[in-house]
């Protein structure tokens, strides 16, 4: 497939949105990548594969470890190490070391729902939201402080696509199953979030629609330096960066059907790492999309906002 930027009809292409696999080594489902500014890697998540992956600055091969339970994403800690929210509760796990320990019990009836999309404000506090197994709109957003997951919004089926603006003023959330992104004043001191309202919506697939002409349902995010907000659409084969105001800006064209997060790295946080997924995706599928699961890799014109650190207790 090939890329289109729609922001700036000037960019070469020769330089910008050139996509290749930043590692040929699959996932069921990888989410939450983040690059880690101080050890100048990739780390990212198999949900159903229960695993934690690392790619190193050059690497090919990323390293693994197994995780007894589901991640829903992973976030990196202050002082070192990683929180893992999982379906079973809250982890912190330190790569160096090797130790693995359980934190806190999970908010909800693990028999129902788990733990999914997830990242730290830049005060530290953890935000992660969940997802309903049977699809329902029982979900909620939460937010760890002082050692208690409170729940702060509700309401919605899958909980994905968090982010920040540049100014840290608005928080964007969306419901990947409402096909809607959705944006709320946030207070940087205090945690507390505004009232949602539409960002972006984007249309359902219809009972009969072929995926080539479904534009896809929004999934994980990330924002960069100027507030725009980049977001993978699953089954959608669509990187979009949507302009502070919702209106798409640019739409890279994906060589997989199911692209599920996009974050920057790199040293200079000019590459974009996108997460993508091969589970309960057809045979036919796969032998033409041999990347699919793979992380993928471009480099962009734009840099990104750097992630933030969690912090525990918060």
């Amino acid at each position: 497939m090939t890329s289109q930027p729609h922001a700036d009809p000037t960019t070469s292409t020769d330089e910008f949105f050139r996509l290749e696999p930043a590692s040929l080594t699959p996932a069921l489902l990888g989410e939450s990548p983040f690059w880690h500014p101080l050890e100048q890697c990739l780390y990212y998540v198999d949900i159903p594969g229960k695993a934690l992956f690392r790619l190193d600055s050059g690497a090919a091969t990323p390293s693994r470890w197994s995780l007894n339970d589901e991640p829903g994403c992973v976030v990196p800690l202050a002082g070192g190490g990683l929180l893992i929210p999982q379906r079973n509760g809250l982890w912190r796990f330190d790569p160096a070391t090797g130790e693995y320990v359980k934190l806190l019990d999970p908010p909800y009836d693990a028999s129902k729902r788990r733990f999914n999309d997830g990242k730290a404000d830049a005060q530290g506090r953890l935000w992660v939201g969940t997802i309903d197994d049977a699809r329902q709109p029982e979900s909620a957003l939460y937010c760890l402080r002082d050692g208690v997951f409170v729940p702060m919004k509700s309401g919605i089926t899958t909980s994905n696509g968090l982010g920040w603006s540049p100014d840290g003023r608005s928080m964007y959330w969306a419901d990947t199953k409402a096909h809607e992104i959705y944006r709320m004043a946030f207070d940087v001191g205090s945690g507390t979030l505004g009232e949602r309202e539409v960002f972006a919506r984007f249309a359902p697939r219809g009972a009969d629609q072929p995926l080539e002409s479904y534009g896809g349902r929004p999934d994980g995010a990330a924002v960069d330096v100027e507030g725009g907000y980049w977001v993978a659409m699953m089954e959608g084969q669509q990187l979009l960066r949507l302009s502070p105001s919702g209106e798409v800006l640019t739409r890279v064209e994906l060589p997989v059907r199911c692209a599920t997060m996009p974050t920057f790295g790199g040293a200079d946080l000019r590459t974009i790492f996108v997460t993508t997924a091969r589970e309960k995706r057809s045979e036919a599928e796969l032998a033409a999309q041999p990347w699919a699961g793979c992380v993928l890799k471009m480099r962009v014109p734009v840099a990104g906002l750097p992630v933030q650190f969690a912090r525990w207790p918060s």
